[in-house]
């Protein structure tokens, strides 16, 4: 959890004031990211894809952008609002803000100093108020963005806001349809791990830190980017990592040609001499370097298994819940453990570590201190065990992420049975979709699933479930609707046995069943199998 500002008397100049050439006392807090010392060579190239780095633990950055001084925050406890919401407190700002529940969050954010209201009315906006966060998800008819107008109050997107942060640090933006809170994670964690202490932002909570944003002493900044909404546009990254490109967002792309045009526009705002890290497997991903390298001189550095990839990857290898990954990096090869299961979350790794090495930092180490990652909230995340089942929550919602996580609950689960609690997320990915994720749901032995949740949405006549439900069943799958989520813990309890993994899957509010679920498994009760 973040604490207050840290005191910088018999520091120097407070952060942002200037360079300042000494080393300050450090100060370990629990929520920074596990410390170690200094990547030794750091400063020297050590590497053919390394470039020079030189760690500077105050950083030229304003202490706090002026537009951001006392800003209001409509949603704050969102995953990317609350984010910003925290380095801003941390770095002095009068932060305030609303959200339509009380929450962990809000809590969180009122240790900090900020203000919290619960609800949304027009009173809650302070009239010395220097502008107003919103994101894509805020209706215009939010009544204090009503007010915001009527008082002239800035309003500035949530990417905006986060781009100002940025300001005076060297960014890495993580960016593609699936994967970007995991890359970014083990790369916060990884950079802690090896003291550099960086700033980072992120759309979950880390398991090690706790925390979905810190303002680190270092001079790096890590940021997941948002392309649902565009906003991605916004930042001017060093290093920019695209995962993969496909079809997604719906109501704001209608077309893959769209997507590419907007991941062209991304990679155009790395900054000169940055560098662009990109899968080398990934089709989308391909189609988009061939276009990047017809119009550019953009530095660019594949990874993956293909045999042309810069960073090849040899092998990955399961070993129970965590992966021992083999790669070459110019003809070095090396080893290193990545701590979740799964391909597509080895692959994360590779990435963060091809992005770490274009910063000049030393891969050798860099791969160890990716070990220290042990995960992130809603990512194949273990929530208990009770009457021998394991529960694990995964945030997957595409149907490409849902077979990437699926096939890897399957390889964990061996010769147990894998259990699914399946909530579509979007009637608008619902009915592009649809169809896909019913395919996905194959690969588990058993599958419920849940009415649609709208998040942003209004309904669509003729999406509902049944659409993912009639696929799944045709591709040979064992699915049963469940229109009362009331009623999914008792269900779930009464098939489960010991040994089986349950594995609750969507974005919306699916993973609420997590705990309740294992109530009902450990209730003595409950007959056992």
């Amino acid at each position: 959890m973040d604490r207050a500002p840290r005191p910088s008397a018999g520091r120097g100049p407070a952060r942002g004031t200037g360079r300042d050439n000494r080393t300050p006392q450090r100060t370990t807090h629990r929520d920074d990211p596990p410390t170690g010392r200094r990547a030794a060579g750091a400063g020297r190239p050590s590497h053919p894809l390394v470039t020079s780095y030189t760690w500077r633990q105050t950083p030229m950055a304003p202490a706090v952008p002026t537009a951001m001084e006392r800003p209001h925050f409509i949603g704050i406890g969102g995953a990317g609002m609350s984010g910003i919401a925290k380095i801003l407190a941390r770095r002095g700002a009068a932060v305030a803000g609303s959200d339509a529940k009380e929450s962990p969050v809000a809590g969180a954010l009122r240790e900090l100093g900020a203000t919290v209201h619960i609800g949304h009315a027009a009173g809650h906006l302070a009239d010395d108020a220097s502008c107003v966060v919103v994101s894509s998800a805020i209706r215009a008819d939010n009544p204090e963005l009503v007010r915001a107008a009527e008082l002239s109050v800035p309003v500035v997107h949530r990417s905006d806001a986060l781009a100002s942060l940025m300001t005076g640090l060297r960014a890495i933006a993580v960016a593609g349809t699936h994967g970007k809170t995991t890359t970014t994670s083990m790369l916060a964690v990884a950079l802690g791990a090896l003291g550099l202490d960086p700033s980072y932002a992120i759309g979950g909570d880390l398991a090690g830190p706790g925390s979905n944003a810190h303002h680190g002493d270092g001079d790096i900044f890590v940021a997941e980017a948002d392309e649902s909404d565009r906003s991605f546009q916004k930042y001017a990254p060093e290093v920019a990592i695209v995962l993969n490109v496909e079809l997604d967002h719906h109501a704001n792309y209608a077309s893959m040609d769209e997507i590419y045009e907007s991941f062209e526009i991304f990679a155009g705002r790395i900054v000169p001499g940055g560098t662009l890290v990109i899968a080398a497997d990934q089709p989308g991903a391909v189609e988009l370097t061939s276009r990047l390298r017809e119009r550019t001189e953009l530095r660019i550095v594949t990874y993956g298994e293909s045999e042309g990839a810069d960073v090849r990857v040899q092998r990955v290898t399961p070993n129970g819940l965590t992966s021992e990954v083999a790669v070459v990096l110019d003809g070095r090869p090396l080893t290193f453990t990545v701590s979740v299961p799964g391909r597509h979350y080895a692959h994360n790794a590779v990435a963060a570590l091809a992005a770490g090495a274009a910063l000049g930092i030393p891969v050798d180490e860099l791969a160890t201190a990716l070990g220290a990652y042990t995960g992130v909230g809603r990512r194949l995340q273990l929530k208990g065990e009770a009457g021998g089942v394991q529960v694990i929550d995964s945030y997957a919602h595409h149907p490409t992420e849902m077979t990437a996580d699926l096939e890897a609950m399957r390889a964990a689960a061996a010769d147990s049975r894998l259990l699914v609690v399946f909530q579509p997320h979007l009637f608008s990915r619902t009915q592009e979709l649809g169809t896909e994720m019913g395919q996905a749901l194959a690969l588990a032995d058993a599958s419920l699933v849940l009415d649609i949740y709208p998040a942003r949405e209004d309904p669509v006549p003729g999406v509902t479930s049944e659409l993912i439900i009639t696929a799944a069943r045709a591709a040979g799958a064992d699915v049963t609707p469940a229109h009362a989520m009331r009623e999914v813990p008792e269900t779930v309890a009464g098939m489960a046995k010991p040994g089986d993994l349950v594995l609750t899957m969507g974005a919306g509010d699916v993973t609420d069943l997590g705990p309740l679920i294992l109530d009902r498994l450990s209730d003595p009760a409950r007959p056992s199998s």
